[in-house]
């Protein structure tokens, strides 16, 4: 008989004097078997470990790979060899109702090799079988007879429909908890279930106060048009935003009255036009958020929501009539699951490393990089600095008089929590005493030891008060004498040095990197050109650009630089605003063209 049943764990007791029976040594067997199949169901889950790829050989007959799987309940299930079966000689053909049928794989027991029984007790068999063979049987049904597994899916999301139209969906889901300053993903997940191939667009605009949209700002807005979803298909439509630094217990998402739009096959349909999805702000780092969600998931729910005995092997699409039937389609990839294993992972890293989207681990002149580069690389960026800067303004209200004390609102950095250094510096416009134009300069420190320029200074004395605690800071200013300016404007940058508790994993700079999509250009003086970023392993972020040397030019916030009078070759820096470690460099080689060097 199937063991179906692996809790509780009973193992023998043995003793001196103790008369052991059958039952003992199945009692042994049990413990054993049982142990080694709920650490299968526990490690790996259920599905296949190699092989058992299905092919058509013709019409009406299949070619099924030797392979190895794991059941729901842990069972091993090996196919030691191919074999070839006609579908209709499979179990449950007769039985079929639709053109769409799953081929199944299940774990079966039989009982094998009769022997002559000695001692034979009064009523019982003469001959009793002498083993078990685990085998296999292959079943094949109505793929919507196939029952789901539980869905954990609200263990770990949230998620709300907004389109249902004769049965064609869009639901949007996110991450139940997400981790604060970090981007999270929002899907929409497109499900055709019509029978014919559909059509949708759809728009709408979600409001989201704890979170950043890329453009900035607080609502995302929805748009995807002309998406084709073929009959029994899933798309996915993503869009990424950044959660805020303060750590809150709930926050929502909720979507714009009067914003959505919903067309199927160029025929506008019903749509929600409410929904709330309620999101809680941790200060968890994205690994540590994921094993925790994923791990505390209960033994009784994993086990129920991974316990079917089947293991999918594909799905057969038939042409059929009353006597007969063709083998049209068969559909592995998306419905069959492979268990990654720690025998495939050499393998599987080899084969993964040729589809990188850019070259990496080499070496502007072509030299290979040492093998420890990367560890190298991750340890110096444990050592570095992170920084962020901006601009606060402080009303003066028509002017201060001296002695008088203005203060900032709270500010927040964008480093988090724990110790941060903040400076400030007094910024304005003055005449620059060269060639007369305006321009911005900023002064960190007291501004009358800059008596040179034309300009008056503003001298104030000034302090910042960091709320280590809440990931912010206030400016306080305090005036010396009177002025009439109607706004203060301070110039704040804030540096935060890694350290113990505050070393972020580095799994979240691992392998990440950017490079430019043309790293040297030839340019004339005084030419521009757009500096394009490649992402490898990350999401798309806000980007900085620097120049490195004095002289080398001018590059706008977006990217566009324009080089210089003189020739040369001039360095640009490229890094991520939130991750300025992950950085680039891209080079301009400046020469004068012929047109450059006539005399007018």
């Amino acid at each position: 008989m199937e063991n179906n049943e692996l809790l509780p764990f009973e193992r023998n007791r043995y003793f001196s004097g103790k008369m052991l029976t059958s039952a003992d040594f199945l009692a042994e067997q049990t413990y054993n078997n049982n142990k080694r199949r709920f650490m299968n169901q526990m490690l790996y889950g259920s599905g296949i470990l190699c092989g058992l790829g299905v092919f058509s050989l013709d019409d009406q007959s299949l070619l099924i790979e030797s392979g190895a799987a794991i059941d729901g309940l842990g069972r091993e299930i090996v196919l030691k060899e191919s074999v070839v079966k006609k579908l209709s000689t499979i179990p449950g053909f007769e039985s079929l109702t639709t053109n769409t049928a799953t081929l199944c794989l299940k774990y079966k027991e039989e009982n094998v090799h009769a022997v002559y029984t000695i001692n034979r007790q009064e009523g019982n068999s003469e001959y009793e079988f002498n083993r078990i063979e685990e085998g296999y049987e292959l079943f094949i049904v109505d793929k919507d007879a196939i029952i789901p597994a539980l869905d954990l899916e609200s263990e770990f999301f949230v998620a709300s429909n907004l389109v249902e139209h004769n049965g064609l969906t869009v639901d949007v889901k996110m991450p139940a908890t997400v981790s604060a300053g970090k981007y999270v993903k929002i899907a929409f997940v497109i499900e055709n279930h019509t029978g014919t191939i559909q059509n949708i667009d759809y728009t709408a605009v979600l409001q989201m106060p704890g979170f950043e949209v890329m453009e900035g700002g607080h609502e995302l807005f929805v748009s995807f048009s002309n998406v084709t979803v073929e009959s029994d298909k899933k798309v996915e439509m993503e869009y990424w935003v950044k959660a805020q630094q303060e750590i809150v217990d709930e926050t929502s998402v909720v979507l714009k009255v009067g914003t959505a739009l919903a067309l199927v096959n160029g025929v506008a349909i019903e749509s929600a036009n409410a929904m709330n999805l309620q999101v809680k702000i941790s200060d968890c780092i994205p690994r540590e958020l994921a094993l925790w969600e994923t791990g505390k998931v209960s033994l009784e729910i994993k086990t129920m929501s991974d316990s079917n005995e089947a293991i999918v092997l594909g799905d057969i699409k038939l042409v059929r009539t009353d006597s007969a039937y063709i083998i049209e389609e068969i559909e592995e990839r998306s419905v069959k699951k492979y268990l990654p294993t720690l025998g495939n992972e050499k393998k599987f890293e080899e084969y993964k490393g040729y589809f990188k989207t850019e070259a990496v681990g080499r070496t502007d002149h072509g030299e290979s990089l040492p093998e420890n580069y990367a560890t190298t690389a991750i340890q110096d960026i444990q050592k570095m600095p992170r920084f962020e800067s901006g601009t606060i303004e402080i009303p003066l209200n028509g002017g201060a008089r001296k002695g008088e004390i203005y203060y900032s609102g709270e500010i927040m950095h964008g480093l988090g929590k724990g110790n941060v250094y903040v400076d400030i510096g007094f910024e304005k416009l003055e005449e620059d005493i060269y060639n007369g134009n305006s321009m911005k300069s900023t002064v960190y420190g007291n501004p009358d030891l800059f008596t040179n320029s034309k300009d008056e200074q503003v001298c104030v004395d000034t302090a910042v008060k960091v709320l280590n605690d809440k990931g912010s800071f206030v400016i306080a200013a305090k005036f010396l004498r009177d002025v009439d300016y109607l706004m203060l404007t301070f110039r704040w940058v804030a540096i935060k040095f890694n350290g113990g508790e505050e070393v972020e994993n580095i799994e979240d700079y691992k392998n990440k990197s950017i490079s430019a999509e043309t790293p040297t250009v030839v340019l004339g003086t005084k030419e521009s050109y757009f500096f394009n970023v490649k992402f490898r392993n990350m999401d798309k972020c806000a980007i900085a650009y620097e120049l490195t040397e004095p002289g080398s030019g001018e590059i706008t916030p977006d990217g566009i630089y324009t080089a210089p009078s003189k020739e040369g070759v001039y360095e640009i820096r490229i890094y991520c605003i939130n991750m300025p470690m992950v950085c680039t460099y891209a080079y301009a080689i400046v020469k004068k063209k012929d047109s450059d060097s006539e005399v007018i």
